[in-house]
């Protein structure tokens, strides 16, 4: 089995199983307070979904944007923290731009399809030991398929030193 698949498992044990509670009260507890899960986890891509309830809602009756913007950062997140597995690199959000299209008022899954890029802007941090930024985008849809919300995130990688 290649390094690379042993930490997709890794991620997929942590990220999509019962161990998430605990991750979450320790490491992120909005997350955990707000329900965010992760449904699905490959090299490539991954789901988070965010369900539309009491604690998420604003007085619109609709998924308050904040924690939309929860569930596409950590989209994006769990694929650059996979990536970044195994190497001293520091990473960081910089910015975050959102759009949104439609009240979300039913679960709605973010999905991010950047794996292949965080994959070369981890090596490129890598070769050039320089910070290197790039953005990711997650797209967030509804039970019917529409587009709630699309989040372009930039992120920051930097290899530490020794």
């Amino acid at each position: 089995m290649h390094k690379k698949d042993i930490i997709l498992k890794k991620y997929i044990r942590i990220f999509t199983s019962w161990r998430f509670y605990f991750f979450a009260i320790w490491k992120l507890p909005m997350v955990f307070i707000t329900r965010i899960r992760v449904a699905k986890l490959t090299h490539k891509e991954s789901v988070v979904t965010v369900p539309y309830n009491y604690l998420n809602k604003n007085p619109f009756r609709s998924t308050y944007f904040a924690v939309q913007a929860m569930g596409a950062e950590l989209s994006t997140g769990v694929l650059v923290l996979m990536h970044v597995d195994g190497y001293n690199i520091s990473t960081l959000v910089t910015k975050l731009n959102s759009k949104y299209f439609k009240k979300a008022t039913t679960k709605v899954n973010f999905i991010c399809l950047d794996g292949e890029k965080i994959i070369q802007h981890v090596q490129r941090a890598i070769d050039s030991r320089e910070g290197v930024i790039f953005d990711l985008k997650s797209k967030g849809y509804d039970l019917d398929g529409l587009c709630v919300s699309e989040f372009d995130i930039t992120w920051s990688l930097k290899l530490r030193k020794r």
